[in-house]
């Protein structure tokens, strides 16, 4: 495994920030981090980079733990912080071969690794300005051209899409699926569509809780959520008239005549709705039973 997470607790004076997570990414993995604003994605973050310590429990990168052996991790890892703090006055170039330095990267090698992140990350038109004069997009990619400058077998990226236009995120979204294919990539985002794009597994977070850890089609096919309805009726039709039906667990308006309806279980309940229909005389324009999308399961795990 490439990462381990073992019982890790984070405790901020009266803040249960983390509560026992755990967590095992193999090699060659790219994994989504979803939660809520204020959930533990970031904090664990950091004390994967070993940022900051745990208040229980510990973690290892590549084998290597986070309490006994920090620089050996840091030497791992590949972070991009959700702030991506940088040199505003330094140039792209001058700030990269920097970067290089501090990694021990020199002469002919730091030269030959600037200039290939500058093309990965698509810099450069821009890498003889002042990372000052960058819009918000081009900065993030120079804080993905810093992650990767020393060639880390693991990516941790938070928030890596933040600001970027649809254009500049299709090739940030190819440039990390290419890196999936030979690094470990454990990323936060709140774009659904790009956890859906990239990733092969989701770990989701609600206050400090992993409240679920699988596969993506996974988490959307099972039981409870199968059999989703998407009814149009043709006349407006409200709450407490669907709460007759016996099997219905939820209800959601998409407006005044169109609902999604949530069974109890994987009961289908779609000859009871029509006896319903019928024995009121209201007319069903349309009736689909489809999977929940990910964004509803995101909801029902973090409420």
């Amino acid at each position: 495994m490439s990462i381990i997470v073992e019982h890790v607790t984070k405790q901020y004076d009266k803040q249960l920030a983390l509560n026992d997570v755990n967590l095992n990414i193999g090699k060659g993995q790219i994994v989504g981090l979803l939660g809520p604003n204020g959930a533990g994605k970031s904090t664990l973050m950091k004390i994967i980079t070993c940022f900051i310590p745990p208040t229980s429990g510990t973690a290892s990168v590549e084998g290597f733990d986070i309490t006994d052996n920090p620089m050996e991790v840091r030497r791992c890892v590949g972070y991009l912080p959700e702030h991506n703090p940088l040199y505003l006055d330094m140039y792209v170039k001058e700030y990269l071969s920097f970067v290089a330095g501090i990694h021990g990267i020199r002469g002919k090698e730091a030269d030959n690794r600037i200039e290939e992140m500058i093309v990965k990350t698509g810099l450069t038109v821009e890498m003889r300005k002042k990372i000052g004069a960058l819009s918000k997009g081009f900065r993030q990619r120079v804080g993905l051209a810093q992650a990767m400058m020393h060639n880390p077998s693991v990516l941790i990226l938070d928030e890596p899409t933040s600001g970027l236009d649809p254009n500049q995120l299709i090739d940030i979204r190819n440039l990390i699926r290419e890196l999936g294919k030979e690094k470990t990539v454990l990323l936060s985002t709140h774009i659904m569509q790009e956890v859906e794009a990239l990733c092969d597994r989701v770990v989701i977070i609600n206050k400090g809780v992993v409240v679920a850890n699988d596969r993506i089609e996974n988490i959307m096919h099972n039981e409870e959520n199968r059999n989703v309805l998407v009814v149009e009726f043709e006349t407006i039709v409200r709450k407490e008239f669907l709460s007759k039906i016996s099997s219905l667990k939820q209800a959601r308006s998409v407006n005044d005549t169109q609902w999604i309806l949530e069974p109890k279980g994987d009961l289908d309940m779609r000859q009871e709705l029509m006896r319903l229909a019928v024995d009121n005389n209201i007319i069903i324009k349309s009736m689909q039973q489809e999977d929940v999308s990910m964004e509803e399961c995101f909801q029902k795990l973090t409420k």
